[in-house]
Formats: C-alpha cells, sequence, structure tokens
C-alpha cells in the first residue's frame, strides 16, 4: 500500500508541534490494537529479560523524568 505523495508532502509541510500530535494520534490508534503487531521471538525474549533485570535491581536505571532531562540537556 503506497501512501499518496500529497498527502505526505501535506503532512511534512506542518509545524513540528503538529506532526507531533499527529504521531501521538497514529500511535494511539495503532496501541488500541495491539494484537495488530505481532512480537517476534526475540522481542519477547528480549522483554522478558529487561523485566526480569527490572525485578532484580528495581532501583537501579532511571525515572523517566531523568531520561527526558538528559534529551533535553543533550539536545
Amino acid at each position: 500500500m503506497h501512501m499518496k505523495q500529497e498527502l505526505v508532502a501535506e503532512i511534512l509541510a506542518l509545524p513540528v508541534a503538529e506532526r507531533v500530535r499527529l504521531v501521538e494520534a497514529i500511535w494511539d490508534s495503532i496501541s488500541a490494537v495491539p494484537d495488530a503487531l505481532r512480537l517476534t521471538e526475540w522481542q519477547k525474549q528480549e522483554l522478558d529479560r529487561r523485566l526480569a533485570e527490572f525485578e532484580a535491581n528495581p532501583d537501579e536505571g532511571s525515572t523517566l523524568e531523568e531520561v527526558f532531562a538528559r534529551i533535553r540537556r543533550d539536545s
């Protein structure tokens, strides 16, 4: 399925803030049907590994606020 080039051009011409809102709306529509995107076996294993690592060391890692602060600082 090919996207219409005119639609893509129109979307890319939007201000960044509006494109971000569009991406959020698209993601919300995708996440509303989680069975539409199947995980590979490798992805399932990686998620299980990360969950086990978190459960073994819940105080390690970064909070969401810390991650955002790093992103803002480094950009």
